[in-house]
């Protein structure tokens, strides 16, 4: 099988720098995903030029919060999960989650047009099949039966206050597993807010993972919700 084709502006350099700032953070990736990543942040970055998806626009920012967040989220999956990320932008933390962990199977959804097209653009200049879905990912979940079409966890990052989420995905707790959300240092304040206005009812939120944010006293958290178990 034929290799897929890198975006002309990829070389080898940007590969070994991303490599280079995994090794300096910790970052435990596959060493082959470096060129399949430097090539996602080369046609992400290019499109950025076109469209805003990104604060991220180098190496040391897209490796500590993009990579990095994507690498936690990873090692709280399971072979083969089936993932949608919800409202992907420019494709983080879906993209790298499938760069890193081709076992999974991994789906992307937006609700604004304009990324969806952009996203599949880089797709398919960075040669990946991974599908994206245009709306809203709650209309998707909400179709998933109880088994067949469901996905395992929902991933969430920079979309939404807990307590929005929450109202979007907490009476669909039935139609998925679980979901995974990166948080900010705000994240207790966002928690007790849905806990106040009755979000919690149905489902558990708690911190499942931390690690620092780069050139700041802050962390970002995992917090993974679940449906309540009913009691017997």
């Amino acid at each position: 099988m034929s290799q897929p084709t890198l975006p002309t502006a990829f070389t080898p350099d940007l590969a070994r720098a991303i490599a280079e700032e995994c090794a300096r953070l910790g970052l435990e990736v596959p060493p082959r995903a470096l060129k399949k990543l430097a090539a996602y942040a080369t046609s992400l970055w290019s499109w950025n030029e076109r469209l805003n998806l990104t604060r991220h626009t180098d190496v040391e920012k897209f490796v500590s919060r993009d990579v990095a967040d994507a690498v936690a989220i990873a090692s709280h999956l399971a072979p083969g999960e089936r993932i949608l990320d919800v409202g992907t932008g420019g494709g983080v933390p879906g993209v790298i989650l499938a760069i890193v962990r081709p076992d999974l199977k991994v789906d992307l959804s937006d609700s604004v047009g304009k990324r969806v097209r952009a996203v599949r653009e880089i797709l398919s200049e960075v040669g990946l099949a991974i599908r994206v879905h245009d709306g809203a990912a709650q209309t998707l979940v909400s179709k998933s039966g109880a088994t067949k079409g469901r996905f395992d966890t929902l991933v969430v990052r920079a979309v939404a206050p807990l307590v929005k989420l929450l109202s979007w995905f907490e009476p669909l707790c039935d139609r998925y597993g679980r979901m995974l959300i990166v948080k900010g240092p705000r994240w207790e304040e966002e928690k007790g807010e849905a806990r106040h206005q009755g979000f919690v009812k149905q489902v558990t939120i708690r911190r499942i993972a931390a690690w620092p944010i780069r050139s700041s006293d802050n962390e970002s958290v995992l917090l993974e919700v679940r449906r309540r178990e009913k009691p017997d």
